[in-house]
């Protein structure tokens, strides 16, 4: 008989000071009664796309295949995975207003690592007092704070 996937609760915030600005990005991962943080920034980027990489780094972080609950407050992610991706596809990557769609990129790789996975996507209302979703959220502005006092590269 084969093995059931493991469970996984993933909760994702992304943020932006600015849009576009300084990005970042909060996730927790749950396994049982095991928790992992990850978070990340990015100089100059949107709110949107943070959105998206929080969740992508998320599922990459994932070691095998999962059966995952992920909850997040962006519509714009639940919508998307849910609702709208397959339609721009069919329409060769053009929204309803037949223009190209915003990362694109970032759709095409949640797409792909959404395929490993069951996943059963939850929007939740945020900043209203969801826990995890409070500290997804802290995290990604502690992240901000952090990407701001990153000298840029030479």
């Amino acid at each position: 008989m084969e093995k059931e996937k493991p469970f996984v609760e993933i909760f994702t915030d992304g943020a932006c000071s600015g849009n576009p600005g300084a990005g970042g990005f909060g996730v927790i991962l749950r396994r049982e009664d095991r928790e992992k943080e990850i978070s990340g920034c990015e100089p100059m980027t949107t709110n949107n796309r943070m959105e998206l990489t929080a969740v992508i780094k998320a599922l990459e972080a994932l070691k095998k295949p999962c059966r995952v609950k992920l909850v997040t407050d962006s519509n714009y992610v639940v919508q998307g995975m849910t609702s709208w991706i397959f339609q721009w596809m069919r329409n060769n990557w053009r929204n309803s207003q037949k223009q190209q769609v915003l990362n694109r990129d970032l759709w095409e790789q949640l797409l792909s690592l959404s395929h490993l996975h069951d996943i059963r996507w939850e929007w939740i209302k945020g900043h209203n007092e969801h826990a995890e979703n409070e500290r997804c959220d802290k995290l990604a502005r502690h992240a901000i704070r952090k990407c701001r006092k990153t000298p840029p590269p030479d």
